[in-house]
């Protein structure tokens, strides 16, 4: 897959091999996790095993490239910020672990293979999603620190994206809408905290690994919130237009547990319009970075152009 990613100022777009760039990434990632992880065989091995079973299930590993390439377009290295991109995916997938569960969404599959509590039993899924988001807060401690970021910067970062007033809120305000309706102010309350904040944690870190300006941190900031709401809504959409299989888990569920959409409540055309918007912003956002945020903007182009 080939994305054309337009510079900043310049006068003709600029390719950009994203497939290639997202399988690098991916295995520079895992090899990152691998490493900070126990392994298997680490007593408890049935807690190691489910942990290692969900963070390995696949996927694009799009939040942690989401550091790394913010990382790059601030001048700093992909190595200086592994450890924050290792703690966010460990914090996507404690989540998706904990929403999978019966007393949540109830699903079965996710990335296209069962889901946690299927393989190891409901008691374990909801330790492993425990341990995984412990573990991200030990893995983010071992980033170095910067002069504009300290120790304490980086972990009051992820435990504000990660706590009861963005991601859980998101969550709670979530479940508490089922079968009720719901306003459209509400529903956009639940996607910037169960799905933004995550991202824009994402690129905030990767910012912050090198040191960036406040007015670097501000782009990368507006960048992921529009990103990540955009993505949630053309989630809500492809819930509805795609199958299982194109998916990688349960299409429709949204739908049969009555939850709050933007096309159950605004209506699909102006979901599309809505998700359309969101994303000219993100890339609006980008232009400080004078080209230096090709990554940035692929990355983008493959969340939010998709089959919809």
């Amino acid at each position: 897959m080939s994305v054309t990613a337009t510079r900043a100022g310049a006068r003709r777009p600029l390719p950009f091999d994203l497939q290639s760039y997202l399988e690098s990434r991916t295995l520079f990632i895992n090899k990152g996790l691998d490493r900070f992880l126990p392994k298997e065989t680490v007593k408890p091995a049935t807690i190691h095993k489910a942990m290692r079973y969900s963070l390995f299930a696949g996927g694009k590993r799009m939040r942690p490239a989401l550091t790394l390439a913010a990382a790059t377009a601030c001048g700093g290295t992909e190595e200086a910020a592994m450890p924050l991109a290792c703690a966010v995916e460990c914090i996507h997938t404690y989540s998706l672990i904990h929403d999978d569960l019966p007393a949540m969404d109830n699903d079965d599959f996710r990335r296209g293979k069962p889901t946690n509590h299927k393989v190891f039993g409901e008691g374990i899924a909801v330790l492993a999603g425990d341990a995984l988001l412990t573990q991200s807060f030990e893995i983010a401690a071992q980033a170095k620190g910067w002069p504009r970021y300290s120790h304490q910067d980086l972990i009051l970062e992820l435990t504000k994206a990660s706590g009861s007033l963005q991601l859980i809120a998101g969550q709670v305000a979530d479940l508490e809408a089922e079968g009720r309706k719901v306003s459209a102010a509400d529903l956009k309350y639940i996607h910037e905290r169960k799905t933004s904040a995550l991202l824009c944690c994402s690129v905030r870190l990767g910012g912050m690994s090198a040191n960036c300006t406040a007015a670097q941190l501000k782009a990368l900031t507006d960048f992921g919130y529009n990103v990540g709401l955009a993505f949630q809504i053309i989630d809500d959409i492809l819930d509805i237009t795609q199958t299982s299989e194109q998916l990688g888990k349960t299409a429709g569920k949204d739908t049969k547990a009555q939850k709050a959409t933007y096309p159950s409540i605004v209506g699909m055309e102006k979901s599309r319009k809505l998700a359309k918007e969101l994303t000219e912003r993100a890339f609006a956002s980008l232009k400080i970075f004078k080209g230096r945020a090709q990554a940035l903007e692929a990355l983008a182009h493959f969340l939010l152009v998709r089959d919809k």
